[in-house]
């Protein structure tokens, strides 16, 4: 019997308590990519939102932050036809590349983006696993922006209600599959 998204999420997403550090509860996404046909349906869920309503893929590009982004957001720009881009944290990239740092809540991070990653006027799907505090999103979408590509929306697999994202990228066009 084919399981709702809902059921597949609840199965695939499990709780880490104390990682990494204490007070922390991990979201594993592991079981979930271990699970062919729930890893497939999350894949074409987060897809959904690169498409217009009848289904035709509105975009050129799909970006991944590192680094479980990655593992979503590659096989996203496959189903949907796309090139897939990876956003980096500072010094993981060969060539030149835009940078955006952003604060933590201990410090400041930074990520970057290879200045050719986006043909001007490029429309790019931001995946991502996890939208917390939305900092990181946040930088991504001003490196995307910067090098002249306009963003069609953001899609993770899980957001965090409890923390205050919505209020930072309350302009943006985020769709979450699950809510926590």
């Amino acid at each position: 019997m084919a399981r709702t998204l809902e059921q597949v999420l609840a199965d695939g997403i499990r709780d880490i308590q104390d990682y990494p550090q204490a007070g922390v509860v991990f979201k594993d996404i592991t079981p979930l990519l271990a699970d062919h046909l729930g890893f497939a349906q999350v894949v074409e869920a987060l897809a959904a939102a690169g498409t217009d309503d009848d289904g035709r893929p509105v975009v050129d590009k799909v970006v991944g932050i590192e680094a479980r982004g990655f593992i979503l957001a590659a096989p996203v720009a496959l189903a949907l036809g796309a090139g897939f881009v990876p956003v980096r944290k500072k010094g993981k990239l060969p060539a030149a590349t835009y940078e955006e740092s952003y604060a933590l809540e201990y410090g400041e991070a930074t990520i970057e983006v290879h200045q050719d990653a986006f043909a001007p006027g490029d429309r790019v799907l931001v995946i991502d696993d996890v939208l917390a505090t939305g900092g990181t999103v946040e930088a991504c979408l001003k490196l995307i922006r910067r090098s002249g590509a306009e963003v069609v929306g953001t899609a993770v697999l899980l957001e965090l209600s409890f923390l205050p994202w919505r209020e930072r990228l309350s302009a943006e066009r985020i769709t979450s599959l699950l809510s926590v």
